[in-house]
């Protein structure tokens, strides 16, 4: 009988941990196999001396997409691919607010490219994987989760970069501007590590985000958008109030602070409040409003919808235009 148990309690434990631990890096080895090879290292040489930091190609002909922060300043500018192979850059455009800068590789050939992902299917617990090419070691690899979403932090300038995927898989400065990949090899986000004595915080650009400031950096050399005066971070509408309200969205931007004397200030609309419609278009997370915010907009009334203190309402709203 307690041969019988023993052996009936046997069969339903779980698999051993190292069927588990050899699922998880199947995938990790996958993912980084379809990614890694459009990652390169990124050598810059300015004013200021010279900095390093990786980038990711996202089309055949050599455009890299990485941080601003990475190529300030350059004079001159060399990217090395995964095999080891240089080659001269140059930088198209850059925008501070996104920390996102794109360079055109002068490769022969075609280059190895990664497919940027939608960041508005990300889940918090998701697989996240780092990968960068710092100092020139290839394929440098972290993995973690996603631990949040829409995050807005402060940038270098004081200025906030919104629309950031935290994940705790590590990052360094070398690994600025690399990719933040899922399981599919996807790119879910470009990683900046510029948050000082953050640990186990490391962020990355959302990858829709990414996609907005490559198009305008294509076609301009700039990212030209529209300002409310915000800042504001995505956030779950409240089950409870949807229903009272009639709110059939499950994502707003809530509203953390006004610049004074801004567009948003001037409307009436006040921290804590939580968007859900601008200008008739649902805002369910900051790479909406974000991509809400072109240039046309500049001048032109819109009507927000937000929910305060789990009511409707309206403003009228004009958006500025941001500085540089």
């Amino acid at each position: 009988m307690a041969s019988h148990l023993s052996g009936a309690m046997l069969d339903s434990l779980p698999p051993p941990d190292s069927h588990l631990l050899d699922a998880y890096s199947r995938a990790v080895t996958a993912a980084v196999e379809r990614a890694g090879p459009a990652v390169l290292h990124v050598a810059v040489r300015g004013r200021r001396g010279q900095g390093a930091g990786s980038g990711v190609t996202v089309s055949p002909d050599g455009l890299v997409l990485t941080n601003a922060h990475v190529v300030a300043g350059a004079e001159a500018v060399q990217v090395t691919t995964a095999e080891g192979r240089p080659m001269p850059a140059r930088l198209l455009g850059e925008d501070r607010d996104t920390d996102l800068a794109l360079l055109r590789a002068e490769a022969p050939a075609a280059l190895p490219t990664a497919e940027l992902g939608d960041s508005a299917t990300l889940r918090v617990g998701q697989l996240a994987i780092a990968i960068g090419n710092p100092l020139g070691f290839s394929s440098t690899v972290t993995a973690g989760v996603v631990s949040a979403l829409g995050r807005s932090l402060a940038g270098r300038g004081g200025r906030p970069i919104e629309d950031l995927v935290q994940t705790d898989a590590a990052l360094n400065p070398g690994n600025s501007g690399g990719a933040l990949v899922d399981s599919a090899g996807r790119v879910i986000g470009i990683n900046t590590a510029i948050i000082a004595g953050a640990q186990g915080l490391c962020f990355a650009v959302a990858a829709n985000t990414a996609q907005l400031v490559l198009g305008e950096l294509v076609r301009f050399g700039r990212v030209r958008r529209a300002s409310l005066g915000l800042t504001g971070q995505r956030e779950a509408v409240p089950r409870r109030l949807a229903r009272a309200a009639g709110i059939e969205q499950d994502t707003g931007v809530l509203v953390t602070a006004l610049q004074p004397d801004g567009p948003a200030a001037h409307a009436g609309l006040a921290p804590g409040d939580l968007i859900l419609r601008i200008g008739g278009k649902p805002v369910t997370g900051i790479d909406a409003l974000l991509r809400w915010l072109t240039a046309e907009r500049v001048g032109e009334p819109a009507e927000v919808l937000v929910l305060r203190r789990g009511d409707p309402r309206r403003f009228r709203l004009v958006p500025g235009e941001r500085g540089g």
